[in-house]
């Protein structure tokens, strides 16, 4: 699993997140998907590591910019996590 977290500039509210989470579904396979337009991010969870500049254009389309990407390994946060250690 990877999780990838864009920087995406111009989201304003709740709606601007559904939209940005909507092109991201239509563009790439996803696990999870969740925007912050207070953060401005968008983090992306998948089974394989996504085509960032497809995402980067997709979302441009809609009128918002991605100024940012990072990928990292996910690692499932469960109740029980923080045993691990």
């Amino acid at each position: 699993m990877v999780q990838t977290t864009l920087k995406v500039d111009g989201m304003m509210c709740g709606m601007c997140e559904s939209h940005v989470n909507e092109v991201v579904r239509k563009t790439v396979q996803v696990e999870k998907v969740t925007s912050s337009h207070t953060k401005g991010e968008t983090v992306i969870i998948s089974a394989q590591p996504l085509d960032i500049e497809a995402l980067k254009a997709a979302i441009a389309d809609t009128g918002y910019i991605v100024t940012g990407a990072e990928e990292k390994p996910y690692e499932k946060k469960g109740f029980f996590s923080f045993l691990k250690h």
